[in-house]
């Protein structure tokens, strides 16, 4: 690092505390984004492959306009009239399930979760939830409840079940397909006895439909069939956390509860939705939303401001103009067919898996064994970094590479990420 970079780190750790992560062995000191690229201090240019928050490029000129446009007109919250937010409301949710119809405007995924747990609970009075146990929904004293990956303070509630997470390339039970399917359902029915038994009850279950965080597992349509009639037998709701896979990125699919023939109960969402301005969304049916607004009086001060609505507004427009889920199909499906053929070359690439642009390749020691190779995979992504290609990794033991980049990412930078990534196998 330069020593302006190490002082800036310095510096962090002072102000902000330490332990604040960064990504990277060395750290980036960036300035600049536009498309799919970012630039450093020193003018460094570097592919984004990891980067779902600027959805349809860093600093779109179009969604930069929008904001700039509202923010010189007017800013305030929700008790005034607007148009904005009924505008972008109304469109939203006509790319939705017609059971999803009325939204809740935030600003994080986070708070989304968060009011999607306590509507689920308003729904049947039961306050029991079920999630995966890899997976990320953010970071309330609620939500990090539903992750163990990082064990909240004093242990977990007792309300909060964990079930193994979909693995296709080691699946529970050792079988693939439907009694991949059954198992993780059978997971799914312990977790809702053990709550009827302690007297929870069971107000639902939620999960990202594309279960980015586990590793992208390859789900045949219908995987999650037996587990979602599982927990509404139990009177529970099916929450779908898309602020991951949605918003056209897996490709085939707009959102990934349609990709794997899910309708949910409740949708939330978030990153991608401003194209990096804060603004998230939960959404369900007006008659969930008349259950929750009669038990809780919610009010998010900065939720669905007209600023926040007209950068949601503008990336919906990009996403049609420039027809994005269609790129991010095709260009998918050109760089899976790549990695694949890497594997050939490499055999530390064990398995290569996803849609669209939501991509993971696992790495391993050994394809019989399917041993993790955690800190090779740690080398291979600071060996991207350090030519200009930034990933990031992911699975239970670290071991996949994460591609997520901005929409605008097409053939030719899915070519310089495979040469790149040949060069850095090549060389441990």
């Amino acid at each position: 690092m330069t020593p302006e970079d190490n002082a800036l780190v310095a510096r962090r750790a002072k102000l902000l505390g330490p332990n604040v992560h960064l990504f990277y062995d060395e750290p980036l000191h960036l300035v600049r984004g536009e498309g799919a690229w970012l630039y450093d201090a020193q003018e460094r240019k570097y592919l984004d492959c990891y980067n779902n928050v600027a959805h349809v490029g860093h600093c779109h000129p179009h969604v930069v306009a929008a904001i700039a446009k509202q923010a010189s007109m007017l800013n305030t919250h929700t008790r005034y009239l607007h148009e904005g937010i009924l505008n972008y409301v109304e469109r939203l949710m006509a790319m939705h399930h017609r059971n999803i119809n009325t939204a809740i405007m935030v600003c994080t995924g986070s708070e989304a979760n968060d009011i999607a747990l306590r509507m689920a609970q308003a729904a049947n009075g039961k306050i029991g939830i079920i999630a995966t146990n890899h997976t990320y929904h953010g970071n309330t004293t609620a939500v990090s409840q539903l992750s163990t990956t990082s064990p909240p303070m004093g242990g977990y509630a007792s309300h909060v079940r964990h079930v193994s997470a979909p693995d296709s390339y080691r699946p529970l039970g050792g079988k693939g397909g439907a009694a991949h399917g059954r198992a993780f359902a059978a997971e799914v029915e312990k977790a809702c006895q053990s709550l009827i038994e302690t007297g929870q009850g069971v107000s639902g279950m939620i999960i990202c439909p594309f279960f980015v965080n586990e590793g992208f597992p390859d789900l045949h349509k219908g995987f999650l069939d037996e587990a979602a009639a599982i927990i509404r037998r139990h009177g529970g709701l099916i929450i779908a956390d898309e602020v991951q896979p949605g918003f056209g990125r897996i490709g085939s699919h707009f959102w990934g509860y349609e990709r794997i023939g899910l309708v949910p109960d409740i949708v939330t969402m978030g990153k991608p939705m401003g194209n990096g301005h804060p603004v998230a969304c939960v959404a369900t049916s007006l008659e969930l939303m008349t259950q929750f607004r009669g038990m809780f009086k919610y009010f998010n001060t900065f939720g669905g401001n007209p600023v926040s609505c007209a950068a949601a507004n503008a990336v919906l427009d990009v996403l049609e103009t420039e027809n994005l889920q269609q790129r991010a199909e095709i260009t998918g499906d050109y760089l899976r067919q790549c990695l694949k053929a890497l594997s050939d070359k490499h055999d530390l690439i064990g398995d290569v898996r996803g849609s669209g642009l939501a991509i993971g390749v696992e790495l391993v020691l050994d394809r019989k064994t399917k041993a993790p190779a955690r800190k090779l995979t740690e080398k291979v992504v600071n060996g991207l970094r350090q030519r200009g290609v930034l990933a990031g990794s992911n699975g239970f033991d670290y071991n996949i590479l994460k591609i997520r980049p901005p929409m605008q990412f097409g053939m030719p930078e899915a070519d310089l990420l495979i040469s790149t990534l040949d060069t850095v196998l090549a060389g441990l």
